[in-house]
């Protein structure tokens, strides 16, 4: 680990043997992991006490990241709020013996500092002082209204049995070796779990196998304790020309009661393969009742709304979907 400047914070690591997941290259669950421990050491290095992670928006994965690729993971403290920390996160991958980058993925990703009581408290305030540094903060400024319309609409969707799509669930303990330093499980824990449970449910639905392409809108509404109860339900919603979007909502609770609480919502964008690697593709799913028709349209307005986004531009699996 480097520290390149007081706001930043770089990983380095060779991707190891035991990275490797059922893509048969790095997951997309193995990359947002290594996209959380980056960003929580820059959060905790600014704010000087314990974080927690409360975002992370879109990510876009590309190239796959193989078995002894050299990896570097950097967060840049771009913008903080009174208790929050906005992090620009990079990760980029190579051969160690040289060559160009055969993956470069990047998002944004909010921790929040917390007192010994849980509850927010003040952090340092980062101020510009480069032309880059002012950029990237007027950045994740114009973002924080896009996020919030896509917040808003995701808190507005209602899943219950009356919808007919394809969907898995799964349930586990969370175990001692998920904790986090602060005891609770760390959030690129929770991301690997929901893409896991993207990958099954798309899987079931085509008939083949399958990858995450794009992750986004992952929000953390409580901390999930080891111990509980984890209840992973992945639910199709929307298929373009060679994508399936999947929901992804994650729910704990203690074993000793019935009650499960909502901890996060992710939506995954999973795209079909053939032997070759290549996108195929996919079945169209035709929403039938009134629930698979409301979440059908929930997909394509989150798509609008990301499309609106300040200097975004779909990429073409995206665009594809909503043209579709």
């Amino acid at each position: 680990m480097s520290d390149d400047a007081a706001n930043s914070v770089t990983l380095r690591f060779l991707a190891a043997p035991m990275d490797i997941g059922h893509s048969g290259s790095v997951d997309a669950g193995t990359v947002l992991e290594w996209v959380d421990k980056a960003a929580y050491a820059a959060a905790v290095g600014w704010s000087k006490s314990y974080c927690v992670t409360a975002y992370v928006g879109n990510i876009h994965f590309t190239d796959p990241v193989n078995s002894g690729d050299m990896v570097e993971v950097t967060s840049t403290i771009v913008y903080t709020g009174r208790s929050s920390m906005h992090i620009h996160t990079v990760v980029s991958s190579r051969d160690p013996k040289g060559g160009p980058e055969t993956m470069h993925s990047q998002c944004m990703v909010i921790f929040v500092a917390v007192g010994p009581d849980g509850k927010p408290i003040p952090v340092p305030q980062f101020e510009p002082s480069t032309p880059a540094e002012i950029e990237q903060r007027d950045h994740a400024l114009a973002r924080i209204e896009v996020r919030e319309q896509i917040v808003n609409a995701m808190n507005a969707q209602e899943y219950t049995d009356a919808g007919t799509a394809e969907r898995v669930v799964l349930r586990f303990m969370a175990a001692p070796t998920d904790v986090n330093w602060g005891g609770k499980v760390h959030g690129g824990i929770v991301m690997k779990w929901i893409d896991e449970a993207a990958y099954v449910c798309a899987s079931r639905y085509c008939g083949m196998d399958t990858v995450a392409v794009f992750s986004g809108g992952v929000r953390f509404y409580r901390p999930l304790l080891i111990g509980h109860v984890v209840e992973v339900e992945a639910r199709l919603v929307y298929t373009g020309a060679k994508g399936m979007h999947i929901a992804v909502h994650v729910r704990s609770g203690d074993p000793k009661t019935r009650v499960m609480n909502l901890t996060t919502y992710c939506l995954t964008v999973m795209v079909a393969r053939d032997e070759s690697g290549t996108a195929v593709p996919v079945p169209v799913w035709e929403p039938v009742s009134d629930e698979d028709k409301k979440l059908h349209a929930h997909a394509r307005e989150l798509l609008e709304i990301r499309g609106r986004a300040p200097g975004n531009r779909l990429p073409d699996h995206l665009q594809n979907l909503a043209g579709s």
